[in-house]
């Protein structure tokens, strides 16, 4: 069970940045002995792996808090976050020292599918929101969100491997989060688009 919610908290913190729990993931398997991977997913804690996951983070990180560049970005890691967190979840859900659940492991598919289902959730929202905010703020909002977003997403992925328990905590605090932002933009393109027809029927003859 623990090692299920570990999953999921690593499929939600993928959702907000794909590349932030896999290289936690991969750095902890490699140098300490909090994670052990199992022989299948031990080419994530590889060299070329970390690497590879080293110049795609920093590549999101600075991608993700230029406006309008992080809208292009989020279209883009529609698939890869999603996947990642599939990953993510069937990785951890299989390593040995995690308290693992005889259902899970004799049926891995379906980590597989809530990593991406969760993954999914996290980034649509986050694909929702972002357009609004850097239109309500001119795009000075999109690098403080960034920045927030990276900073759940850390600790998000140290308390799902660390603190599992919690994960059950912070998840409904982050699908509160996503809730309240969706209605904020519902109600921002409300506002914007009868501001745009009160402008467009004062101009028509």
């Amino acid at each position: 069970m623990l090692a299920a919610l570990t999953g999921m908290g690593l499929s939600a913190a993928a959702g907000l940045n794909a590349y932030i729990p896999f290289m936690i993931v991969a750095l902890m398997a490699r140098f300490t002995d909090v994670i052990t991977l199992p022989e299948g997913f031990s080419w994530i804690e590889s060299p070329w792996a970390i690497g590879v996951g080293a110049v795609l983070l920093l590549t999101e990180v600075v991608l993700d808090k230029i406006p309008a560049i992080d809208t292009v970005n989020d279209t883009i890691q529609t698939f890869i976050r999603p996947s990642m967190g599939g990953l993510i979840f069937a990785a951890t859900n299989a390593a040995d020292n995690l308290d693992q659940s005889a259902f899970m492991k004799d049926n891995p598919w379906i980590g597989v599918v809530l990593g991406i289902v969760v993954s999914g959730l996290v980034h649509t929202g986050k694909m929702a929101a972002r357009p609004a905010i850097n239109a309500g703020t001119l795009g000075a909002g999109a690098p403080v969100v960034s920045t927030a977003e990276d900073a759940g997403s850390i600790g998000l992925s140290l308390v799902a491997i660390f603190i599992p328990i919690l994960v059950i905590v912070a998840l409904i605090a982050l699908a509160w989060l996503l809730v309240w932002m969706w209605l904020k933009v519902r109600r921002w393109r409300k506002r914007r688009d009868a501001h745009y027809g009160e402008r467009t029927a004062y101009r028509t003859p």
